[in-house]
């Protein structure tokens, strides 16, 4: 398994920092309707910020590891195959260029940029930055997660306690990802929970869980430039996940439905008022 050094982590946090002043913020607040491209659905855009930034950071991540295959999201939309790869790659660098794009493109001031690195077939680093604001989350595997001011001061990261009732967690629920029949069973149970919403944005979502501002999450897709370095982060700062079959999330996974949870036994709260 590679190890990331704190030297390689440093370098990438730079090229996120650059990517995000070159490409996203000068963007930001500037997307026209001739900028903006679906993909799959209406509500799934692809920006030039998108595809601006998802080149440098390509190239840069080319530069530290040449052997690296590289799965950024758009070069995913262009060819599907790369994620047929993904599963049987010794060393892989995962890229979400501007994540949460329908809230950049509409003015919504959440949205960040996400890396993982990929080792035999576990995430060996992830981090997660926020252009706005200049900061990241970062994880390596036993070293804890941490908030990383834009001055540099680092913070560790704690999920929430885990003995509150279900009845007073808050979470991350997208139904309108679900499909009509998940959408018809998990509306009424959500109602069993403190406060369910989502944030278009995983970027936010792994912060808010991973800082313990929520207490869970569940997610309706999984795709790995949303996943690899949140799971991660999240872990890091002490939680638990899993698919709903209760399978451990792996970064090449493609279906399922990943919960996150403080510990295991507000995991099996949380996944038996979804049941």
């Amino acid at each position: 398994m590679t190890i990331i050094s704190e030297a390689v982590l440093q370098a990438l946090m730079e090229d996120m920092r650059n990517a995000g002043e070159a490409e996203v913020l000068p963007r930001f607040l500037g997307v026209t309707a001739d900028g903006i491209r679906a993909k799959t659905a209406p509500d799934d855009i692809v920006t030039d910020a998108d595809l601006g930034a998802e080149r440098r950071l390509s190239a840069a991540l080319s530069t530290h590891f040449p052997e690296a295959l590289i799965v950024g999201e758009e070069a995913v939309s262009a060819d599907p195959t790369l994620l047929d790869r993904l599963a049987d790659a010794e060393l892989a660098a995962i890229i979400d260029p501007v994540d949460g794009t329908w809230n950049f493109a509409h003015g919504v001031p959440l949205f960040g940029m996400i890396v993982a690195i990929v080792s035999g077939g576990e995430t060996v680093a992830g981090l997660i930055h926020y252009p706005l604001t200049g900061d990241f989350l970062m994880a390596r595997p036993g070293e804890g997660a941490w908030h990383i001011a834009r001055d540099g001061v680092r913070t560790r990261l704690s999920v929430a306690a885990a003995t509150v009732p279900v009845s007073e967690m808050s979470g991350f629920v997208p139904l309108h990802m679900f499909s009509a029949e998940e959408q018809a069973a998990f509306a009424p149970r959500v109602l069993r929970f403190g406060r369910t919403t989502t944030w278009r944005c995983s970027a936010f979502e792994y912060r808010m869980v991973a800082t313990g501002a929520m207490t869970f999450s569940l997610n309706a897709d999984m795709n790995p430039w949303d996943h690899a370095a949140g799971e991660l982060i999240h872990r890091e700062a002490g939680g638990h996940s899993g698919l709903l079959s209760g399978e451990p999330y792996r970064p090449a996974m493609t279906k399922g439905r990943l919960l996150l949870a403080p510990d295991v036994a507000s995991w099996e709260a949380i996944r038996e008022n979804l049941s």
